[in-house]
């Protein structure tokens, strides 16, 4: 089966950049099947700006700013309006979970308005959400 669109969670991104990730491998050998694929990549502003400073915190602003120069060029940008976060913060505040984080929310809900099931990432957290990890 030929997939069309992935969403792409921070845990495949910052795995993509860190050679000492432990998904590293995984996310390099997956990244490079859905560009030959030609898989529509997708995330959020929300994504972008916790990658972002988890990239500059752990590896440096130089990692930050090559993710953003040559990963993000192939990848597009769904913008979270107010109703999609207002959305996500009722989802964050209903589950009450530590380790569910309001980002996780605002990606449940973005993949649910655009109908997107295949997630690029590293977090069971969608899995429980009902989305398919790409492997």
């Amino acid at each position: 089966m030929k997939i069309e669109n992935a969403f792409i969670d921070t845990s495949a991104f910052y795995a993509l950049m860190d050679r000492s990730d432990s998904y590293h491998e995984k996310a390099k050998k997956l990244w490079g099947l859905l560009l030959d694929e030609e898989v529509y990549l997708k995330t959020t502003n929300y994504i972008i700006i916790e990658t972002l400073a988890l990239l500059q915190n752990r590896l440096g602003f130089e990692a930050a700013n090559l993710y953003t120069s040559d990963i993000l060029e192939l990848v597009d940008i769904l913008w979270v309006d107010e109703s999609r976060h207002d959305l996500a913060f009722e989802l964050w505040l209903s589950l009450g979970r530590k380790k569910l984080s309001l980002v996780d929310c605002v990606s449940f809900i973005t993949m649910r308005h655009y109908r997107l099931e295949n997630v690029f990432g590293f977090d069971r957290h969608f899995d429980e959400q009902g989305f398919n990890i790409l492997n």
